[in-house]
């Protein structure tokens, strides 16, 4: 039975269906029992300029797939993907469906999206729904990575179906996601139509990306070349803003790789709190494929990956051209963290020594593990000659009063005011962060007792996360050895 229609209408234009109807299926959410609306983003619908607020009546009937807004097609995209370095030819959308895309006044354009929203075509067997938790965990964390800085996906809503999903834990409550996005083509989109030798798609889409994310390619007499080197570089970028903050995707399969540099599917990710560059939290992850050190080169791996598929495009100089930009994003994104690695202990203006000083700070953090962010927010105090918050992070070890003399040199030797340095520090170098043990805090609430308080005052918190805030100061601290949580799991 056809789903009713609404009368809301978003505005949308949705430009990826003047694609061949082979790159998604024209596809309509399955209802659910009883959906709730539980959070709901009034920022992200104003800067989305959305005809609508929390209040109207349609609104969650129509974000829990219960309603199409007036003016959906919705649709479900196809992709590929290689999983833990293994090629899977046909994955896409197997629980989320494509609403359309909305244009803002000054010409931005938005996927919006339903995660959760029942079967399609591409669901391989699966129940084409979402559980509870790894639903919170995706808003909480990519809204927070939203302001910091770093590009991703952005959350809209979450619903509660009213309805259970089964999955290794049990029988969890079911949950929707709105997500938000520039765009939600992916590596793996163009390795589904490789992996059918279909060359006319690859340029189709190839196209569209340039058309939507890297107009500037269009103009280059190569523009394909342009593309590539294009999406390298937001690769490498991405990547670099991850690991200054500490943050471990956890599944970095091609398929969840955006060409358009934004962070996508918060599945198993985390941010660290005790350091370690070997740290995986993913629970699938058994051989560290994707833990903290590995992701600058497992984004390399992925680029090549994408230009193996586009190599019908470039042409006779194609196989050396890879190799050139493979090479470039390599270069760019080592130089992109050290920079952000060097900006993090105040140096904005790298010397000779300068690297040194930071690796040795490092091996200072992994051989106690500690706090990967509060090592960093501190350090900015001991500008102000507070040496104790950062070195109580230390417990046994010796070597720290050399280094932090050594840093202080240094800081000296950089000319400035020490409280502009401190300043600029804390404005790199967060407080608080979605940590693990809260989301789970979060997720318990919401799971066991029905309570989306913690969810919404964390998030509340995370609004400002380079501000000091006495009233949440519990927000900052590492978890107990106890309240640590070593898993993340991937929610299908």
């Amino acid at each position: 039975m056809p789903i009713p229609r609404a009368r809301l209408s978003c505005g949308f234009d949705t430009t990826f269906l003047q694609l061949p109807e082979k790159f998604y299926q024209l596809c309509s959410p399955q209802p659910v029992t009883a959906p709730e609306l539980r959070l709901f983003n009034h920022e992200l619908a104003e800067e989305l300029e959305l005809p609508f607020d929390a209040k109207e009546p349609e609104l969650t009937a129509c974000l829990a797939g219960n309603l199409l807004f007036a003016d959906s097609h919705p649709l479900a995209m196809a992709y590929a993907g290689h999983q833990f370095g293994s090629f899977v030819s046909q994955l896409g959308d197997g629980r989320a469906i494509l609403l359309g895309e909305k244009v803002t006044a000054d010409g931005r354009r938005f996927d919006l999206q339903l995660k959760g929203s029942g079967v399609t075509r591409f669901s391989r067997n699966g129940d084409g729904r979402a559980a509870l938790g790894p639903v919170l965990r995706e808003y909480i964390v990519s809204e927070a990575m939203h302001v910091l800085g770093v590009p991703t996906t952005r959350s809209l809503a979450v619903l509660t179906s009213g309805e259970k999903v089964v999955r290794s834990e049990g029988a969890l409550p079911g949950a929707i996601l709105v997500r938000v996005a520039s765009g939600l083509v992916r590596t793996g989109t163009f390795e589904y139509f490789s992996a059918r030798n279909d060359e006319e798609a690859i340029r189709q889409l190839a196209e569209y990306v340039i058309a939507r994310h890297y107009p500037e390619s269009a103009e280059n007499e190569k523009p394909f070349h342009h593309l590539f080197a294009a999406i390298a570089s937001a690769g490498a970028r991405l990547t670099a803003q991850w690991m200054a903050l500490g943050f471990i995707h956890g599944v970095m399969n091609t398929d969840n790789i955006a060409v358009s540099g934004e962070t996508i599917d918060y599945g198993p990710c985390a941010f660290m709190d005790h350091y370690h560059p070997n740290r995986v939290f993913s629970s699938i992850d058994f051989s560290g494929r994707y833990r903290y050190s590995a992701q600058g080169s497992i984004m390399k791996w992925n680029l090549s990956r994408l230009g193996n598929c586009l190599l019908p495009l470039f042409g006779q100089d194609g196989e050396a051209f890879i190799e050139t930009v493979t090479g470039s994003f390599e270069q760019e994104f080592m130089q992109l963290l050290t920079e952000a690695m060097l900006c993090k202990i105040g140096i904005e203006a790298p010397r000779e020594g300068d690297s040194s000083l930071l690796q040795e700070l490092l091996a200072l953090m992994q051989q106690e593990e500690t706090d990967f962010t509060l090592t960093f927010h501190h350090l900015a105090d001991c500008l102000d000659g507070d040496t104790t918050p950062f070195s109580t992070l230390f417990h046994n070890n010796t070597e720290l009063p050399a280094w932090l003399e050594r840093w202080q040199k240094r800081m000296k030797a950089a000319e400035e005011e020490p409280a502009t340095n401190r300043q600029r520090m804390k404005a790199v170098n967060p407080l608080f962060i979605p940590r693990n043990h809260r989301i789970e805090q979060a997720i318990h609430a919401a799971q066991e007792h029905d309570d989306f308080t913690p969810a919404r005052k964390l998030l509340q918190v995370l609004q400002t996360p380079f501000t000091e805030q006495p009233e949440f100061a519990e927000f900052a601290k590492a978890p107990k050895v106890e309240e640590r949580v070593l898993h993340t799991f991937c929610g299908t």
